[in-house]
Formats: structure tokens, C-alpha cells, sequence
């Protein structure tokens, strides 16, 4: 590397400052100096490169392609910096593991394990995030995330925990012994879906069965949604993994099986992770290797 033709440090940390923040006031505020600071750190580091990074719009500044290009890079070497500063200081080791997952993989397959993992590990505490809404995950935050998806998410390092082929569920006292093989039939019946996810709709609607065509359902927490077709309140699509017992027990009927290719995947952001995450990690890569097997 060229060290002599890399721009100032200040220059980089004003200009990561505002491409984070968007605003000359708020990126002085993080660094703790003046806005008409940071704008001449940001005018000497587009003298020092010869580009041009940010333009006007009105009253606003705004990156140019170039800028945020550029802006991508330094954020990302920042971060990887801060990230392992903290680590190599200790600092992060007293944090808990932060794991994000949607509210019925937790009730239905991680927690029944946890203690598992809390004998195993009891000086590493864990926070679950139960959100159907994508958290991100940053230094200093959410660690890992369990997402159902094909492997590839952008940014992401993506581990399969175990395939997970869904299945149209519904109580045999709703359903009955009726005949459902053309989806458009389940047009009749009520449908309990997940709070933020439309798997649902949009496999009905592959079938030209739209929202005006179907009775009036639930949309409801995860968490609530197997109990509600225990309940009969509606039929729903979900992991079968997650209902096996109550098939076995007669509690709910498969009325159709999908299996679209998609599994549940252990997502982290890449780089060395701390101990406790990578404890964490290798726990649950086993016991859905245990899964597997059975």
C-alpha cells in the first residue's frame, strides 16, 4: 500500500461522520466540533483526491456517486476497526449475545433448546429480539439473526440450520374431512397470518385467489398464530418441523405441503466474532445438526 497518497485521517473521519449522519450539524456533534469544521475537512479531502464527493440540492449536501462510493469503503473500515479494537480491549466480552428471530421460531424451536446452551455456557447471558420485522445487525447491537431465506442476504455471512418446507395447517374441527387439493378452495375457510409476513397471500394470489375473494382472517404475533389453528380460528402456513406433534396427536391437518427451497439460516456479519458469539453460534449450528438427524 501507498501510504503517502491516502487523504488525512481527520479529512476521513469528518467525511465518514457526515455519511453517516447526512447533516453537517449532527456529524460536528458526533466528532465534537463545529459544522464549518467538518466542511472544511470536507472540502480539503475532495482538494486532496481531485473528486468530487458531495453537490447541493437547495439547502441540503448530498453525496455524489463517487462520494458514496467512497463513503462505503471508509465505513466499512471504521467499523471493522472499532469492531476490533473492542474485542481485542475486552470491552465487548461483558455484552450480551443479541439474536433476532421471528416470534415463532423462538416459542416453537430455540427455546424449547436454550437451557441447553445456558448449562452449557452459564456465564454468557442472551438477549432474543422476537421481531417479524428485519432488525440489522451493527457493532454494538444485534449479533447474529435466524432468517428464513434462500442463504443469500447481501452483507451477511449465511449458515443453513435446517430446511424448512412449509405446510397449509388447519384443526380437524374447522377443516373437517373436506377436500382442499385446489388452493383456491381454502378461499372459504379464514386464515391466521404472521404480523410483516404475506407467505400467505402471496401463494394464494399464485393461484389467482385474491384478498377479495377470501373471508376475513387474523393477522396476528407469531407466537399466537399456531395457537389460533389449534384453536380452529383459522387455517395457517407454517414450518411443518414446527407442527409435527400436533400432526402426529391429530390436533392439526396438512391440508398442502410447500417446499420452495428456503430454509432458516444462522445470519452474521462477516469478521472475527467475539467469544461468547462464536460459543453461541457453534451451540446452535449443533443442535440443528441434531435436527437434521433425527
Amino acid at each position: 500500500m501507498d501510504w503517502r497518497h491516502l487523504p488525512p485521517i481527520p479529512a476521513l473521519r469528518a467525511f465518514a461522520a457526515f455519511a453517516e449522519k447526512r447533516n453537517l450539524v449532527e456529524a460536528g456533534a458526533v466528532l465534537n466540533v463545529t459544522h464549518a469544521a467538518i466542511s472544511q475537512q470536507l472540502r480539503q479531502l475532495e482538494s486532496h483526491i481531485g473528486v468530487s464527493l458531495l453537490r447541493r440540492q437547495g439547502r441540503n449536501l448530498e453525496l455524489t456517486p463517487e462520494g458514496e462510493r467512497l463513503a462505503a469503503a471508509i465505513l466499512a473500515g471504521f467499523e471493522g476497526i472499532a469492531q476490533t479494537v473492542a474485542e481485542l480491549t475486552g470491552r465487548e466480552e461483558d455484552r450480551p449475545v443479541q439474536v433476532t428471530l421471528p416470534p415463532t421460531v423462538a416459542s416453537q424451536w430455540l427455546m424449547p433448546r436454550l437451557g441447553g446452551f445456558m448449562a452449557q455456557y452459564p456465564g454468557i447471558e442472551v438477549l432474543l429480539n422476537t421481531s417479524a420485522q428485519i432488525v440489522q445487525l451493527e457493532p454494538g447491537g444485534v449479533d447474529l439473526a435466524m432468517r428464513y431465506c434462500d442463504g443469500a442476504w447481501p452483507g451477511l455471512d449465511c449458515e443453513l440450520l435446517f430446511a424448512a418446507p412449509l405446510a397449509i395447517v388447519g384443526s380437524p374441527d374447522l377443516v373437517g374431512d373436506g377436500d382442499y387439493k385446489d388452493p383456491a378452495d381454502l378461499a372459504c375457510l379464514p386464515w391466521l397470518e404472521e404480523l410483516g409476513h404475506h407467505e400467505a397471500t402471496e401463494w394464494l394470489e399464485s393461484f389467482g385467489v385474491t384478498q377479495s375473494d377470501r373471508v376475513p382472517g387474523l393477522h396476528v404475533p407469531g407466537n399466537l398464530m399456531l395457537d389460533g389453528a389449534r384453536n380452529g380460528q383459522g387455517v395457517a402456513m407454517i414450518c411443518r418441523a414446527f407442527v409435527e406433534g400436533d400432526i402426529a396427536a391429530g390436533r392439526l391437518r396438512v391440508l398442502h405441503e410447500i417446499d420452495n427451497g428456503k430454509g432458516y439460516y444462522l445470519c452474521g456479519r462477516p469478521g472475527v466474532k467475539r467469544a461468547a458469539v462464536q460459543a453461541f453460534r457453534k451451540w446452535i449450528l449443533k443442535e440443528a445438526k441434531t435436527l437434521a438427524a433425527a
